[in-house]
């Protein structure tokens, strides 16, 4: 593996499911059709007007996108702007596509398809652990970045899994803008401390509130997605930290 300066770099050892259930006919299709067409692997790829096919008002950058609800919604609600989704894994990245697309399961499936053709079109998609993409990735890049309730590793013998860590983060604050943004949202009492922990020695970043109240209630641009209702429904209250890069 080779960083961007073209010095040879060790690839990081990644923790999780890279795939989970079958996945059926019609994702699988998406993956095969779909993908290549949305999907960023090479420093090339991160040169604005290219990446998007033309400007935007602001780049965005989301770290582990889950089923791809809160992505897919920012995208559709600000398509003045420009979204690269992370995400390794597989079924995941597959929702994602059925939602820019539309198609489900038992639909009739088009020989090929374009995904021009589809009205969400700022979405571009990583599918390898985000710490190689950040060798890709210029400086001050982006204007914010989403870290929405990654994986707690609750475990002791664990925390050194957690994304939220000082190489990471220092990664993090290269790529964002000055003024950036970066939020992180978390329902487990783990993480909220290990954030509040860490984040406290972070010098490249400020928290943003004011008040309890403040990380506590959903952010006006927010985009709700099933983890959370979930989260909810089973008694864990979600928190909100908005970090800006000083």
């Amino acid at each position: 593996m080779y960083n961007a300066a073209g010095n040879a770099c060790e690839t990081p050892k990644f923790f999780g499911r890279r795939k989970g259930r079958v996945i059926r006919k019609a994702k699988a299709f998406l993956l095969e059709q779909m993908l290549p067409q949305l999907k960023v692997s090479s420093q090339s790829d991160f040169k604005l007007p290219d990446l998007f096919g033309g400007e935007k008002k602001e780049i965005c950058l989301e770290i582990g996108f889950g089923d791809g609800q809160h992505l897919f919604g920012q995208a559709k609600n600000n398509p003045q702007n420009g979204y690269v989704g992370v995400e390794v894994f597989q079924n995941g990245v597959a929702n994602l596509l059925g939602l820019i697309s539309g198609i489900k399961e038992g639909d009739h499936l088009p020989d090929s398809l374009q995904a021009s053709d589809y009205p969400v079109h700022n979405i571009r998609v990583f599918d390898v652990d985000v710490r190689l993409l950040f060798q890709n990735i210029p400086d001050g890049f982006f204007d914010k970045v989403f870290l929405l309730f990654p994986d707690p590793w609750p475990k002791k013998k664990h925390a050194g899994r957690r994304f939220v860590n000082p190489d990471n983060l220092k990664e993090v604050a290269r790529v964002l803008k000055k003024g950036g943004l970066f939020r992180i949202a978390t329902d487990h009492p783990v993480y909220k401390r290990h954030v509040l922990r860490t984040m406290h020695h972070c010098e490249a970043f400020v928290w943003t509130a004011h008040c309890g109240d403040d990380w506590k209630r959903e952010p006006s641009d927010w985009v709700r997605t099933k983890y959370q209702m979930k989260a909810l429904r089973e008694g864990r209250r979600p928190v909100w930290f908005d970090y800006q890069k000083v």
